[in-house]
């Protein structure tokens, strides 16, 4: 009870952004279950439509998706990623959603996705052990996307 006291105690545009961040991780986690990354995030793209000036701010959506992961089952890097490139396209900022992937010394393929806006890391901040990875080239942008 103490959880949905605390959402109540939040400012209402800080309650919209956690729901709409929650949702967002909810649709990307089905959608990268039951379809190819290039389509979850055409379909994803499409509320992407960016605002005239700036609203929320990128640490906003940091929070948010931090908090809204722990709602949503297996919503580790990547349905992370492709939530905030949304949220983030949607309030003027530029994203950049990247994925790199390393081997380990075991020969498994180990891959991370994380969004980059502003010169900065967005989600999915480089954990330890993952020094070694190699970044592949930038997914192209979404439609109506800043650099």
């Amino acid at each position: 009870m103490s959880g949905l006291r605390q959402f109540f105690r939040l400012p209402a545009a800080d309650r919209g952004l956690l729901v709409r961040s929650i949702v967002l991780l909810g649709v990307a986690r089905l959608a990268l279950w039951l379809l190819p990354l290039r389509v979850a995030r055409r379909i994803l793209s499409w509320g992407a439509h960016p605002a005239s000036k700036p609203g929320i701010r990128p640490e906003q959506i940091t929070w948010a998706i931090g908090v809204g992961r722990r709602f949503i089952p297996r919503a580790d890097c990547l349905p992370q990623a492709l939530a905030a490139e949304v949220l983030l396209l949607r309030n003027a900022h530029p994203a950049t959603l990247r994925i790199g992937v390393y081997k380990t010394v075991h020969g498994r393929l180990v891959a991370h996705a994380w969004v980059e806006s502003g010169g900065r890391i967005v989600i999915g901040e480089l954990i330890e052990g993952l020094s070694h990875l190699t970044p592949l080239p930038p997914l192209p942008p979404l439609p109506g996307a800043r650099a």
